[in-house]
């Protein structure tokens, strides 16, 4: 299989590249970037499977010209607002599986409506396989498959749960953090009491997760409020929340409203964004056993014709101190590329082939292999036991 890595040296790119280069499926990457030399270097430092060209996304041309001969096309160029859509359509037109870990939902909108295009060419177009979405749209799936009917869907993660990648934290516009200030300022699209409506982001939603105290999460723009309902008919609710300390979210809501008046410009905010996240890292603040979950995917609906609910999560903290400390160590990179080279190896050993635009809950992917594949590789990278973050992900019952 050959693969086509557009931005395949950025800073989540280059975490699916370094695991994906020992892949036994996979005989040749190219790494694609408009700084050839950065591709270069990059490449130069992985093994002989490897090689970089220069590429403007922006030239229609080129691009189709570099998917010549492609198996796969795996996309994380940002910001995917821009390039997401176009990437994919050439992907399709190419006859090139697709990947990607688009974190936006604006531009998911404009990729699923690819889905018969995709279909009728007999690609396989996976968008949103990182973290979040990805892991929190499988552990979603895992907790809707305990129930008979699901009508609520949260997915949800501690917005410092995750330490910043070195490269993006030497960045002077982070692009996690622009992506953050787009999320939490003017509206958001969600699917709430059966429609999807545009809301403020940052309200407070209630969570009753099970096996918890009751918490809240903030709304927060995301892809996995808007793709569930496609798949799930009986939904009512599909919300992605953030959470974090009380403190924290009123200096956040505080920065955010700032932007809406015009009174900051979303640069200056995301420095303040990175200044907090960076203080809250480093306070090393205890959590408890009752504390919301490092990630997590939430359903409620009936169980034997009861109201239950279900929760799929990276706790915070388990009984385990070893446990603990090595989820403390998986940082951005990690949780969000990792997911990535694990679907690239599934679509190189061909265990997933439905032709579609497909989100990661649509059924092409068994969740609980996944994400365990997804933890053995991670303790790989990390230079542990493969078999050590088995028991990273819990799993709690109403019932």
């Amino acid at each position: 299989m050959k693969i086509l890595a557009i931005g395949g040296c950025g800073s989540m790119g280059r975490y699916a590249m370094r695991s994906v280069q020992n892949y036994s499926a996979i005989e040749e990457i190219i790494i694609a970037d408009i700084n050839k030399e950065t591709a270069k270097v990059f490449a130069n430092s992985l093994n002989h499977k490897v090689s970089a060209i220069q590429l403007d996304v922006n030239d229609a041309n080129a691009l189709n010209q570099a998917m010549e001969d492609i198996d796969i096309v795996v996309n994380t160029c940002g910001p995917y607002f821009k390039f997401g859509a176009p990437i994919l359509a050439a992907a399709i037109s190419s006859g090139c599986n697709y990947i990607d870990i688009c974190d936006d939902w604006e531009p998911t909108i404009d990729m699923m409506k690819l889905d018969a295009k995709a279909r009728s060419a007999g690609v396989t177009a996976t968008i949103g396989l990182g973290a979040s979405p990805g892991l929190t749209n499988l552990m979603a799936l895992i907790a809707i498959g305990e129930l008979d009917e699901v009508t609520t869907v949260y997915t949800g993660w501690d917005i410092g749960g995750t330490s910043l990648d070195e490269n993006a934290m030497q960045q002077s516009e982070n692009a996690a953090m622009m992506h953050g200030i787009e999320q939490m300022t003017g509206q958001v699209k969600i699917f709430q009491n059966g429609a999807f409506k545009m809301v403020k982001p940052l309200q407070k939603i209630n969570v009753n997760y099970p096996g918890l105290t009751n918490f809240n999460g903030n709304i927060f723009g995301h892809p996995e409020a808007v793709t569930f309902p496609n798949y799930f008919p009986t939904l009512k609710d599909s919300i992605n929340l953030a959470h974090g300390g009380h403190a924290n979210f009123l200096i956040l809501k505080s920065i955010m409203s700032l932007v809406n008046l015009g009174l900051l410009s979303k640069e200056k905010a995301a420095n303040l964004f990175s200044l907090l996240e960076s203080k809250q890292s480093s306070q090393n603040r205890h959590k408890g056993s009752d504390y919301p979950p490092v990630m997590y995917g939430f359903a409620y609906g009936t169980k034997n014709g009861i109201p239950a609910s279900v929760g799929v999560c990276i706790p915070s903290n388990s009984e385990d101190s070893d446990l603990n400390e090595q989820i403390k160590n998986i940082g951005m990179g990690e949780i969000t590329g990792i997911p990535l080279a694990c679907g690239i190896k599934m679509l190189a050993e061909g265990r997933m082939n439905q032709a579609g635009v497909l989100a990661p809950e649509a059924g092409h992917i068994e969740p609980q292999r996944f994400i365990t594949d997804v933890f053995e590789e991670i303790s790989i990278v990390l230079g542990l036991p493969k078999d050590s973050l088995n028991d990273s992900i819990q799993i709690t019952r109403s019932w």
